[in-house]
This record gives C-alpha cells, sequence and structure tokens, in this order.
C-alpha cells in the first residue's frame, strides 16, 4: 500500500476518535495507530488545513494542541455516517472474520460486535459473504507465551528462523507489543543481540521460551512507525529480480517483495531487496526450473555457475 494510499484510512480513522477522547495524549494516539508522534503531527497538520475552496486552514477541522494533548473541534460535514458500497461492505466482513479467528486476541467480543452491526447494515449483501471460509493461520504455540510474558513484563528467548541469511538465531528479547498486520503477527522487542527494535514474524519463531528476567526495553526504544509500510530496505540492499512460475509463488508471500507483477507465460516477476546474495543463490537452486534469476546479470551468473558446479558432483 503506498503512503497516500495508507494515509488517508488513518485520517478517516482519527477524526471520530479525536473526538471522543478531548484532551487525549499524543502518545496514547501514536501507539494506538501505530505511529510515531512526529508521524501523528504530520496527519493532524494535513487535517487542520483541510478547507473549503476560497477559504483557509481550520474551516472544517480545528485542532488544539495544549502541551502534550490533543482536542478536535468544528469537524465539519467530516461526522456523517460513512457510506459502503457492497464491495466495501464484504471486503469489511471478511476482514473483520479474518480478525475475529486471530488467536489470543483481546477485544473478540467487540470485534464480534462489530461484525453483527455490519452484517445488518449490510443486510441481503452479507450473504456473499458467509460463503467465504476465513482461516488465519494461528501460532497456538508460540502466541500465548508472548502474551504472557507482555503482561507480566517478562524477557523472551527466541530461536528465530531469519530468512534473509536463511539461518536460525538465537536472542533474548524484551517485547513491547504484538501487532497484526497485513494478515500476519509480529512481535516488536528490544532484541538484545542487535541491540534495536526489531519485528519478529510469529510464524519464523522456532522455539520461545519465557525468561524470569524483567523486560527493561531501554528508554529511547521506540515502536517502529508503520504507516510507509512493513519492510524497509537499507540504503546498501542489492536490488534482485526473480521471475516464479506457479509452484514457487510461495516466494512473493514468504519474503518482503519491493514489487510482484504477471510477466509473460503466467510466471510472476518479483522485485526484492537483499542484504547478501547466498541465500538467494542457495534459493534459486532449491526452485530449480521453476524459479530464475533476472537481475543482476551477475547474479545469475553466479546461479548457473553454482548449479554446474552441482551438476558436476553428482557425475564425479
Amino acid at each position: 500500500m503506498s503512503a497516500a494510499m495508507g494515509q488517508l484510512p488513518r485520517l478517516l480513522a482519527l477524526v471520530p476518535y479525536l473526538l471522543s477522547r478531548p484532551g487525549v495524549r499524543l502518545a496514547e494516539v501514536a501507539t494506538t495507530f501505530g505511529i510515531s508522534e512526529e508521524r501523528l503531527r504530520k496527519d493532524l497538520n494535513l487535517l487542520w488545513v483541510c478547507g473549503l475552496p476560497g477559504h483557509g486552514p481550520g474551516d472544517l477541522i480545528d485542532v488544539e494542541f495544549e502541551g502534550d494533548t490533543i482536542t478536535l473541534s468544528e469537524p465539519a460535514g467530516v461526522t456523517r455516517p460513512l457510506r459502503l458500497t457492497v464491495d466495501e461492505a464484504l471486503a469489511l466482513l471478511v476482514a473483520l472474520r479474518a480478525l475475529a479467528e486471530t488467536p489470543g486476541l483481546f477485544e473478540r467480543d467487540a470485534v464480534g460486535r462489530a461484525l453483527a452491526k455490519v452484517e445488518q447494515a449490510a443486510g441481503a449483501a452479507a450473504g456473499a459473504a458467509g460463503r467465504v471460509e476465513v482461516s488465519v493461520e494461528g501460532e497456538q504455540r508460540v502466541l500465548p507465551v508472548v502474551r504472557g510474558a507482555l503482561q507480566d513484563r517478562r524477557r523472551l528467548h527466541l530461536s528465530y528462523h531469519v530468512p534473509g541469511r536463511d539461518e536460525t538465531t538465537e536472542r533474548d528479547v524484551d517485547p513491547m507489543r504484538l501487532l497484526l498486520v497485513e494478515g500476519r503477527s509480529y512481535l516488536e522487542g528490544w532484541c538484545r543481540r542487535a541491540e534495536g527494535v526489531r519485528l519478529f514474524r510469529l510464524d519464523r519463531i522456532e522455539s520461545v521460551q519465557r525468561l524470569e528476567a524483567p523486560a527493561e526495553p531501554p528508554p529511547g526504544a521506540t515502536s517502529r512507525d508503520l504507516s510507509q509500510g512493513l519492510f524497509r530496505p537499507g540504503p546498501n540492499d542489492l536490488q534482485v529480480t526473480l521471475a516464479l512460475r506457479p509452484a514457487a509463488a510461495w516466494v512473493a508471500d514468504y519474503h518482503p517483495c519491493e514489487s510482484v507483477r504477471e510477466g509473460p507465460d503466467g510466471e510472476l516477476v518479483v522485485r526484492l531487496r537483499v542484504r547478501e546474495t547466498g541465500w538467494v543463490r542457495r534459493l534459486a537452486l532449491r526452485l530449480g526450473s521453476q524459479g530464475r534469476v533476472l537481475a543482476p546479470v551477475e547474479l545469475a551468473e553466479q546461479v548457473r555457475a553454482d548449479a554446474a558446479m552441482a551438476l558436476a558432483a553428482y557425475e564425479d
């Protein structure tokens, strides 16, 4: 999702949220929406300059800052009921059902009430959503331990698979929060091995152990701003382009990709960023005829050389 496409729903959600909580603290709002306080201030400044032709800032929405608190007033015309199309209502129903199936969900009753209201409002249109079966892959082994550690503020020891290096690492993590992003569950915490805030996808945690040590993220540890997306490549990461046949399409789901498009002959052409190419070479050999490296040319030549060496070993 682009930054603009992700910002608009957040701005629309901010208005009723702030109206119902006059004087709410900036930090609380930023945490609720999963963004930084700096990003929140930019969103609020944008709301403030929303106006009608010929008028100036504050024409539709007035934002008042007092210390570290916010109060929203005079949202002219912004609070009218939201009208959903049939497709939008169906998408919302399916998303709510997926959320309701998320293991360890605290506000399951609230989700159920919201689902019932949308179904009632959608009327006959909700029948189509009823024929969609939603199943969320639960991390029943990992999630309860993570939830308990967050509640009791205890450190965790993780055996975590890093697909970018195709290796399993051992690390102690001070948990900070749980996230559900794009249908995947993540633990955000202070990683003592990396000495920084990291996101850990729950389905990549091979084992988890709760430690007796208290979870103590340093004062400077702040949650990641997800408004610009989950994946952020480094400035020195190499751009790699792969062509995947249908049997290898899982690669686009398992690895974070910058773009995915349909290529000739039913192939998927995916572009991703990598810090080192060793795992890409191993992946290409594993895929065999179902995948190939298109760019960079040097990497494609390395994969061909790896394949030739493997075939030679079989001949020997």
